[in-house]
Parts: C-alpha cells; sequence; structure tokens
C-alpha cells in the first residue's frame, strides 16, 4: 500500500469512527426508552457496521496486507463466531438470559488478557518495537482488569445456572483477602516495568493467577439477592476492560466504546443499589448476601382439590401463620367484581413463559371495563429490565407497566394485585423486620391493597432465601401450580 493511500485510509477511517462513536451515543440514549429501543439497536448496528470497515482498512494498512486479504480474515471470524453464536441463541431460552450475558462477559475479560499479552509478546520479546512504561502499564491494567472479569463473569455464570449454590461464600477475612489481593497485584507493578525481555513474564503471570482468584471470590461472595447487581456491574467491567484493549491496540474507537459500555454499566448498577437500599461499594466488595437470618420459610399446600385450604407459613423472623389457598374460579370471581387490577410480574413468570397468558388476561380485564397495570420492580428477576422485555415481547401496552416508585402509592387504592412469580421483592419483611438479610430494600407494597392473589408453585423461599410473611396475611391468598396454566384458567373462567 503506498504512502498516500496509507495515509488517506487512516484519516477516512478515523472519520468512520467518529461516525461509528456518535451512533453508538445515539444507540444508548434510544435503548432508555421502549419507545425508541428498536431504533437505538438499529443505529448500533449501523455503527459497528461501520467500525469493523474501518478497522478492516486500518488493519490492512499497518500489517502492509492488501485489504481483500484482511477482509477475508475479518469475514471468516465473523463467520465462525456468528455461527457459534447463532447456534447458542436458539437454544438459550428468555429465563435464560442472565447466564448467557454472564458468560459472554466472560468472554470479554479472556479477549482483554489475550490482547495483554499479544501486546507485550509482540513488542520487546517478539523483536518488535521496543515498548514504553505507559504501554506496560496499559498492558498490564488491561490484563488485571480482563482478569477479574473472566472469573468473576464465570461464577456469575454458575450462580444464575444453579451450578453452585447462590448463598454467599463467606471466608474468613474475606475483605483483608480482596484488598491484600488488589495490593499484591498492584505490587507487582514496579517488578514487572523494571523487568527486561522475558523475565517481565513472572510478574504479569503472577499478577493474572491473583487477578483470576480475586474475580472468582468478588463474586462468590455475594448472595443470590444481589445478583442482578452483579451482573450490571460485570457488564461495567467488560466495558473497562474492552476500553484498555483498545489503548493496547491503540484503537480509539473502541476505548470510547469501552468507556461507553463501563459507565453505563456502572450507573445502572448504582441506580440498582438504590432501588435495593443497598451500599454500592458493599455490593461490589461482597460485603453483602450473608445470610444473617435462619433457614427459609417452609410450607404444606399442594394445589390440588376444590375449594379454599390452609397451611402454614413458618419462617425466621417472620412468626408463624396460615395461609389461605384459593382455585381458579376463586380468583375468577374477585377479578370480575375488582374495579382496578395490578399485576407484580417476576422471575417466576418468565420460568412458566407465563407473559401471554397474562397479556390476554389483562386484555379481557380491560375490556370489560377494569383499570389494569403492572408494577415492575426494579430488579425483578435476575436481569435488569427482564420483566420489562418479557411484556414487550407479549405486546403489552407500555404505557400500563409501572416501575415501582410510580406504583406503590397507588397500591392502596388497587382491588385486587395479582402477584405472578414474584417473591422477594412483594415481601413485607423488607418494610417490617430489621433482623431480616433484605431489611431496608424497598418493594412493591402489595399488602396494601384489598385482596392479593400469589401464583406460587409451593411455599419455598425466594432466589434471596428469605421467607415471606405476605404468604400468611388475612387479606393474601395462594393459587398453586404452573403460572401459565393457571392464568390459562382464569381467562377461560371470565
Amino acid at each position: 500500500m503506498a504512502a498516500g493511500s496509507a495515509g488517506t485510509a487512516t484519516a477516512f477511517a478515523q472519520a468512520v469512527y467518529v461516525v461509528a462513536a456518535l451512533l453508538f451515543v445515539l444507540s444508548l440514549a434510544g435503548l432508555a426508552r421502549p419507545t425508541t429501543a428498536r431504533r437505538g439497536v438499529t443505529l448500533g448496528i449501523v455503527g459497528m457496521v461501520l467500525a469493523l470497515g474501518a478497522t478492516v482498512l486500518l488493519a490492512a494498512e499497518r500489517s502492509q496486507r492488501p485489504v481483500g486479504v484482511t477482509l477475508g480474515l475479518a469475514l471468516a471470524a465473523l463467520v465462525l463466531g456468528g455461527a457459534v453464536g447463532a447456534w447458542r441463541a436458539r437454544r438459550v431460552a428468555m429465563t435464560q438470559l442472565p447466564q448467557l450475558i454472564a458468560i459472554l462477559h466472560s468472554s470479554v475479560g479472556l479477549a482483554a488478557v489475550a490482547v495483554g499479552y499479544n501486546s507485550f509478546l509482540t513488542s520487546r520479546l517478539a523483536g518488535g518495537p521496543p515498548d514504553d512504561a505507559v504501554h506496560r502499564v496499559e498492558v498490564f491494567l488491561g490484563v488485571l482488569v480482563g482478569a477479574v472479569t473472566l472469573t468473576g463473569s464465570v461464577v456469575a455464570y454458575l450462580k444464575l445456572a444453579a451450578r453452585m449454590p447462590s448463598a454467599p461464600l463467606v471466608l474468613p477475612r474475606r475483605n483483608t483477602l480482596n484488598l491484600a489481593a488488589v495490593v499484591v497485584s498492584l505490587g507487582l507493578l514496579p517488578w514487572f516495568l523494571a523487568a527486561d525481555g522475558a523475565a517481565a513474564l513472572a510478574p504479569l503471570l503472577l499478577m493474572t493467577v491473583v487477578a483470576l482468584a480475586l474475580g472468582a471470590h468478588l463474586v462468590a461472595a455475594i448472595g443470590g439477592g444481589d445478583m442482578p447487581v452483579v451482573v450490571s456491574m460485570l457488564n461495567s467491567y467488560s466495558g473497562w476492560a474492552a476500553a484498555a484493549a483498545g489503548f493496547m491496540l491503540g484503537n480509539d474507537l473502541l476505548i470510547v466504546t469501552g468507556a461507553l459500555v463501563g459507565a453505563s454499566g456502572a450507573i445502572l448498577s448504582y441506580l440498582m443499589c438504590r432501588a435495593m437500599n443497598r451500599s454500592f461499594v458493599s455490593v461490589v466488595l461482597g460485603g453483602f448476601g450473608a445470610p444473617t437470618a435462619g433457614p427459609s420459610g417452609t410450607g404444606t399446600g399442594t394445589g390440588t382439590g376444590t375449594g379454599t385450604g390452609t397451611g402454614t407459613v413458618a419462617g425466621a423472623g417472620t412468626g408463624a401463620g396460615q395461609h389461605r389457598e384459593v382455585q381458579v374460579e376463586d380468583v375468577a370471581t374477585m377479578l370480575r367484581g375488582a374495579r382496578s387490577v395490578v399485576v407484580t410480574p417476576g422471575y417466576g413468570m418468565a420460568v412458566a413463559q407465563a407473559q401471554y397468558p397474562v397479556a390476554e388476561l389483562v386484555a379481557r380485564l380491560r375490556a370489560r371495563g377494569t383499570t389494569v397495570r403492572f408494577g415492575v420492580h426494579p430488579v425483578a428477576g435476575r436481569l435488569p429490565g427482564h420483566m420489562n422485555v418479557l411484556l414487550a415481547e407479549a405486546k403489552v401496552p407500555y404505557d400500563i407497566v409501572l416501575e415501582m416508585d410510580e406504583i406503590n402509592d397507588e397500591l392502596a387504592a388497587t382491588d385486587v394485585v395479582l402477584v405472578i412469580g414474584a417473591n422477594d421483592t412483594v415481601n413485607p419483611a423488607a418494610a417490617e423486620d430489621p433482623t431480616s438479610p433484605i431489611a431496608g430494600m424497598p418493594v412493591l407494597r402489595v399488602w396494601e391493597a384489598g385482596q392479593v392473589v400469589v401464583f406460587k408453585r409451593s411455599m419455598a423461599a425466594g432466589y434471596a432465601g428469605v421467607a415471606n410473611p405476605l404468604f400468611a396475611r388475612e387479606n393474601t391468598a395462594m393459587l398453586f401450580g404452573d403460572a401459565k396454566e393457571q392464568v390459562e384458567k382464569i381467562v377461560q373462567a371470565l
């Protein structure tokens, strides 16, 4: 490639990078609202296509290869990665999205580690241009962040996929262990900067091992109730890892894109911590989630037979009480006489794939003149925005899907609340029991409504492992069974 054409290619690629960066910013803005989300996705796709094209031009210039050869290599990688991605996407259910996203974050961390080692090995050790202190710092920090993201994401995936206990791993002096790992990692940086040639590999490898252990322990020490925050925080880590890779590769757009992802993930994590009344720093460092209460609540009642029934609810810090069991026709009768209904979905709705019959139930109730709205907790499910996506997929109108802060003050004037697959997000212990592990966490105050119907398969505790005294309230009734089947029967009864 001639010098003149090379300079032209660089200038053109940088101009395209600016346009792509603007499209990425507009994409994030569009994704902030359901009504503009489709446009946001489209802008992101266009920006990524432009970015890849510009990157091919830059790679061809720097490697002194023909553009066609570089484009062929890039297309081969895209086809291979796209085939694997399409295969996995077709096999993943909506309920498995949290663990899929977690494991995808691990691939970003692995890429940052690989780029860091490659960038270092192709400088001094492979006879390339000598690296300076700035480049070595970029390599060191990129590998550090990438290694933490890698193992942290793998542990998050194992927890979300129920392949390891969701309870936090509580090691003696765990915060001291985390701090020691950070100090040791940073303490290896001067050695890495001072060492020459192959000798510099020793501190880099040692730091990588320590960072891998740190990432695994950070996430293992966080309990199941805080996993939605962990997923968004790992998203932030992956963004900073990508930005670090951008510094090592000298790619300005990768730096900008990584910073956008890192900053947006951190902001989302902070907002979710506020919604859960958690300390942002403590959650990230594994300070919350340790079991402080006794065993989870247990109960009886299978949901079989006819009429209503009662059972016992017991749990640490909740006292004991009787739960009341109802059947489909009882719920249909409640809904026929209700003027206002609020539906509060949770992860159980996603597991049962009940969003479609729920949408049909809502449509029928609205056709009868009943005011129906949804109350969505910020951390409903195990992924931020998971419930909103499910409801949008079922064509539920956006204007009746309200956030917790928008609906909470109106619950006291609501005739019937249908709690479909939610548990921890409607637990009154958060507001009334200061000894509860979720004490202080803002929840949907469904117990203030006239009547509450809880759709559950059993009396088991929620993902946080905390007993729910809502089930024993006088105005609460339990409808046992698969949520999708029960809602379909209610629609038929209406």
